[in-house]
């Protein structure tokens, strides 16, 4: 059965800042994607996600840069472009959250690029699981040192069976 993709809501950071939020989540879909394009204006280049306003410790990742990679457990940390990476350049991440609405454990898959020319990019793919067993109703993506700039975006969209 194919799928369909529902805008739920899109921001645009219009002044720097470290946080942003999805807040009252419909509980009408079978799923959630955020798709994102986002700036730091520091020179780190993570972000962290909390869910229902708790920040998830649990996850599993392959992480890739310039010369190598690695694998392991980590912190709950996502990458985007950094304040001295080519300029104007932003990263791109995709968060996915299944069954979204279940009295689960809720998990989520990430998966984030930081862009710009040079042969040290990052390359993240993460597997999240949280201890939350309620319906997510909001996702923040939050910096964890400075801000998301100027023009970084992200979207919510609902998945539905179709």
């Amino acid at each position: 059965m194919p799928s369909t993709y529902k805008l739920i809501s899109s921001i645009t950071v219009g002044t720097a800042t470290n946080t942003i939020s999805f807040t009252s989540i419909p509980q009408t879909y079978t799923d959630l994607v955020i798709k994102a394009s986002l700036r730091g204006s520091t020179t780190t280049t993570t972000f962290a996600v909390q869910v229902n306003g708790t920040t998830i410790t649990a996850v599993r990742r392959l992480f890739g840069g310039g010369s190598g990679s690695v694998d392991g457990d980590t912190f709950n940390e996502h990458y985007i472009n950094q304040s001295n990476q080519t300029a104007n350049v932003f990263g791109n991440t995709d968060l996915y959250f299944p069954n979204y609405t279940t009295s689960i454990n809720k998990t989520f898959g990430v998966d984030s690029v930081s862009e710009h020319n040079s042969t040290d990019s990052y390359r993240n793919l993460a597997s999240n699981l949280t201890n939350i067993t309620d319906a997510i109703t909001s996702i923040n993506l939050i910096r964890t040192n400075g801000n998301f700039v100027q023009y970084s975006t992200a979207y919510l969209y609902g998945i539905s069976n179709a």
